[in-house]
């Protein structure tokens, strides 16, 4: 009997049909707000075989060229023609305006909808996020670079990496368990060159930079069905929002269910989300505990959270209650602190940029719920030295 014991996250690559349906809507947003920063946008998209459809509600003064959107989004995701998905697919743009029973509720300050939110941060990686999650993501990072760059000649978009942690009794990590990687491929290629390519070129270099055995994980599992060459839409049909927690904690933390992409920071789901990190990130970059989850809760057209609380699953060196306190004195929860504390709609910030690996946790991009910028402030309303 062991007495390991296990969690497991994935990832899955730009190319996922769950995350091309992702960019285009976050690409829509960006090209919203660079022209009109008030722009109300909740965009969904749905890809298959052939076919793009781009639906959803959208209030702004500008115009935006839905057709040239989706076309440079899919080929610069990559896919192209013999791969049953690309950019000369249908466009189907089905947008209209956004309700105005919403908007008099939001134009006074008020959330854009009712729900729960949450974040979290924990010390396993200096980033502060879940080892799991983060080696599936960097799994993915390094398989689409090099796929993108050529090295991997056989290989497509589309893919997904899963792994599974193994903790000893005192809830640390003992080693890596299992890896599994499915990436579509040419027809051409061989299941050995596939599992040779991506162990060693892909699992091994990830591993090493977190200082993690490649000759201790017990089980690689690569393309374990031996074939993945239809892929991408025409495999499977893509949805805006189907890959929420990707995009957040790999499951190591709660979700409040609620999706990012393709919708402005004047919706919770998204901007909260993003504050909630923020608080948590905070108190575990203080060292008030090792782990942290905040849950922010909103109702449409109020200002300010219904609720706030603060969970460190026993590690805190701070009463509970007492950071919930003092978070509510230092971080301004309302929609609009949060839009302007977050920078959420400044003409460089793009949207897009999250829709693909993560929007938590990211190291490669500068983003403004990732910073310590409150870590003194909160020490100092704690009166902790």
């Amino acid at each position: 009997m062991t007495n390991k014991t296990y969690f497991t996250s994935e990832c899955v690559s730009p190319g996922h049909p769950d995350k091309i349906a992702d960019q285009i809507s976050d690409a829509v947003l960006d090209a919203c707000l660079a022209e009109d920063p008030k722009a109300r946008v909740a965009c969904e998209t749905f890809c298959t075989t052939g076919q793009v459809v781009v639906g959803g509600e959208i209030t702004t003064t500008t115009y935006v060229d839905i057709q040239r959107i989706v076309r440079n989004k899919i080929d610069e995701i990559g896919y192209k023609q013999g791969m049953g998905f690309d950019s000369d697919c249908g466009v189907l743009n089905a947008i209209h305006s956004q309700s105005p029973d919403i908007a008099q509720g939001v134009d006074t300050g008020g959330a854009g909808d009712q729900g729960i939110m949450f974040g979290g941060a924990v010390d396993e990686t200096p980033e502060l996020m879940p080892l799991a999650l983060v080696l599936s993501r960097e799994i993915i990072r390094k398989l689409t670079a090099i796929t993108r760059s050529g090295e991997l000649a056989w290989a497509r978009p589309d893919a997904k990496s899963q792994v599974t942690l193994a903790y000893d009794q005192n809830g640390n990590v003992d080693h890596v368990e299992t890896v599994v990687v499915s990436v579509q491929h040419n027809p051409e290629v061989s299941n050995e060159t596939i599992k040779e390519d991506i162990i060693k070129l892909v699992i091994t270099p990830v591993l090493e930079k977190y200082n993690l055995d490649v000759e201790k994980v017990n089980h690689f599992h690569i393309n374990p069905t031996g074939r993945f060459v239809i892929g991408g839409p025409h495999g499977d049909a893509g949805l805006t929002g189907r890959k929420i927690i990707v995009d957040t904690y790999g499951g190591f933390f709660r979700h409040g269910g609620g999706a990012f992409s393709g919708k402005d920071p004047s919706k919770v789901d998204r901007s909260a989300a993003y504050a909630a990190r923020w608080v948590a990130k905070t108190i575990v970059g203080a060292k008030l505990a090792t782990k942290c989850e905040v849950q922010l809760s909103y109702a449409i057209g109020v200002d300010h959270p219904t609720s706030i609380k603060v969970d460190t699953f026993g590690t805190g060196t701070v009463e509970e209650i007492a950071l919930a306190q003092a978070v509510m004195k230092i971080f301004d929860l309302s929609p609009r602190g949060i839009e302007g504390a977050l920078e959420l709609r400044e003409p460089q910030f793009k949207y897009q940029d999250l829709a693909a690996f993560g929007h938590i946790g990211r190291t490669d991009i500068d983003l403004p719920w990732e910073r310590l910028n409150k870590v003194e402030e909160l020490k100092k309303t704690l009166n902790i030295g």
